[in-house]
C-alpha cells in the first residue's frame, strides 16, 4: 500500500534502507520540482573490494556512466547523503527482506510503497576486478536452458542488464505500474526462436528481481514453440508460454507492458516495434538484425550529394543502411511517444549486431524539431521506412 508521508520522514527511511548491511540494490532517478540533479539515473549496490565492503555508486549522465565505491561507515553515509540531498524524484531500494520505493509528488510530499520480498534474496557483492553476472551460469535451471556457445552466452547475458536498467527505472518513475500476484508484469518476446532469451529474461525477472510475471514467447515456427514449451514444463516455470504465430498476427488481451525482440530478422524487427505501438507498450528494447529493406532502396535511389561517396561501395552502403534504419525506427519511436535510447548492448567481438534500441514511454513527441529532421532526411534519400509504412506519422505531428 502506498502511504503519504512527509518528504524529510520518507529520504530518513531510504537513507536507512541503503546504508543497512542488507542492502542488495538501489536506482535514483527523476527530478523534485525545484532541483536538477546532475546525473539521469544513479544505481547503488553493496561490493567486496581488497579494501573491504564499499557501496558503490555507478552515475549515469547524458552520454558515459562514473562509478565511486565507498568505504563502510563515513565515506558511505556521506555519499548516500549527498545523493538524498541533490533532489531525486523517485528512489527504488531493494534489501534482502523487502522492496521500498519513494516517489516525491509535485508538491514535495513523499509517498512511500514498502512490499515484502518472496523469499529472501542476498546479491553477491561483486569484486571490482570481476563484473557481477546477472544470472548465475551454474544455476541449474539456466544450465538446462542454455547449451549455447559462450557468444551467444554474453548477447542474452548483456541483454537482461540492460532490461534490469530499463525496468526498475521505469517502476521507479512511474511508467510500469508495480506488479502483483493477482495482476503480474506482463511480458512478451516476439520472434523468440528457441528462445534463449526468453528463458533467461523470466528466470532474472521472477527469479532474481523477485517480480510476479507472466510471459510469452511468440515464434512463426510451430517447432519452436513445441521445443520450447516442453522445456518450460519440464521446469516448472508456470508464469511462462508460447504460442505459434506471426507478429503481425498475435494478439493479447490485456496488453503487454514489456516488448523484447533479440535479433529479429530485418523488418521483423519493425513488426515487433509496430505492434509495441499498437499496445501503447511502457518498456520495449529491441536488437535489430540485418537491415536489408533499406539497403534495396538505397541501391535504386541516388543518394543527396554530396552523398555519393558512402554508398559507392557495396560494405559502406550496408553500414549507411543499418545507421539509417535505426535512425528512422529511434525518430518514430519518439514522435510516438517514447524516450528512446540506442545503444551497443554487448561487445562486438560476441555480435557485429549488438544495437540496442531502449524505448520507455513518455508519452512526449519529442517536438516539432524530431518531425521535421525526420521527413527532411527521408525526402533527402527517397527512402520508406518499413516502420512508417506500418504505423504512420502522429496526427500531432502532421
Amino acid at each position: 500500500m502506498t502511504v503519504p508521508v512527509a518528504l524529510e520522514e520518507a529520504l530518513s527511511r531510504v537513507r536507512e534502507a541503503l546504508l543497512s548491511d542488507r542492502l542488495v540494490r538501489a536506482v535514483a532517478s527523476g527530478r523534485c520540482r525545484g532541483h536538477q540533479p546532475p546525473w539521469r539515473r544513479v544505481e547503488l549496490r553493496p561490493v567486496d573490494l581488497k579494501s573491504g565492503r564499499h557501496l558503490q555508486a555507478t552515475s549515469y549522465d547524458a552520454t558515459q556512466a562514473h562509478t565511486r565505491n565507498a568505504g563502510e561507515g563515513a565515506d558511505a553515509t556521506a555519499m548516500v547523503d549527498d545523493l538524498l540531498a541533490v533532489g531525486f524524484g523517485s528512489w527504488h531500494v531493494e534489501t534482502e527482506g523487502s522492496t521500498l520505493q519513494l516517489r516525491v509528488t509535485k508538491k514535495g510530499a513523499g509517498q512511500l510503497h514498502e512490499t515484502p520480498r518472496d523469499g529472501a534474496v542476498a546479491a553477491p557483492p561483486a569484486h571490482d576486478r570481476v563484473k557481477q553476472r546477472l544470472l548465475d551460469p551454474a544455476d541449474p535451471w539456466m544450465d538446462k536452458v542454455k547449451p549455447f556457445r559462450q557468444a551467444k552466452d554474453r548477447q542474452v547475458e548483456e541483454f537482461c542488464r540492460q532490461l534490469a536498467a530499463v525496468v526498475d527505472g521505469a517502476l521507479a518513475n512511474g511508467q510500469l505500474r508495480t506488479p502483483t500476484t493477482d495482476d503480474p508484469l506482463r511480458v512478451v518476446d516476439l520472434g523468440c526462436g528457441n528462445a534463449y532469451l526468453t528463458f533467461a529474461a523470466y528466470r532474472w525477472l521472477s527469479h532474481v528481481r523477485g517480480l510476479p510475471v507472466t510471459m510469452t514467447g511468440v515464434d512463426a515456427r510451430a517447432p519452436a514453440r513445441e521445443r520450447n514449451s516442453v522445456l518450460a514444463a519440464e521446469l516448472g516455470a508456470t508464469g511462462l508460454s508460447f504460442v505459434h504465430a506471426d507478429i503481425a498476427a498475435v494478439r493479447f488481451e490485456p496488453s503487454p507492458e514489456v516488448v523484447l525482440a533479440l535479433h529479429a530478422c530485418d523488418t521483423a524487427t519493425d513488426d515487433a516495434l509496430a505492434r509495441a505501438l499498437e499496445w501503447g507498450t511502457p518498456v520495449v528494447l529491441a536488437a535489430p538484425c540485418c537491415h536489408h529493406h533499406l539497403q534495396v532502396q538505397l541501391r535504386d535511389h541516388p543518394p543527396p550529394p554530396p552523398y555519393g561517396l558512402l554508398v559507392r561501395h557495396g560494405i559502406l552502403r550496408e553500414r549507411l543502411a543499418d545507421t539509417l534504419t535505426d535512425t528512422f525506427r529511434a525518430a518514430l519511436l519518439r514522435q510516438h511517444g517514447y524516450r528512446v535510447d540506442v545503444v551497443d548492448f554487448v561487445d562486438s567481438v560476441h555480435t557485429p549486431r549488438n544495437t540496442l534500441l531502449r524505448a520507455v514511454r513518455t508519452g512526449s513527441s519529442g517536438g516539432d524539431g524530431v518531425a521535421a529532421d525526420y521527413d527532411r532526411l527521408v525526402a533527402e534519400w527517397q527512402v520508406t521506412p518499413r516502420l512508417a509504412e506500418l504505423v504512420g506519422r502522429p496526427e500531432v505531428d502532421r
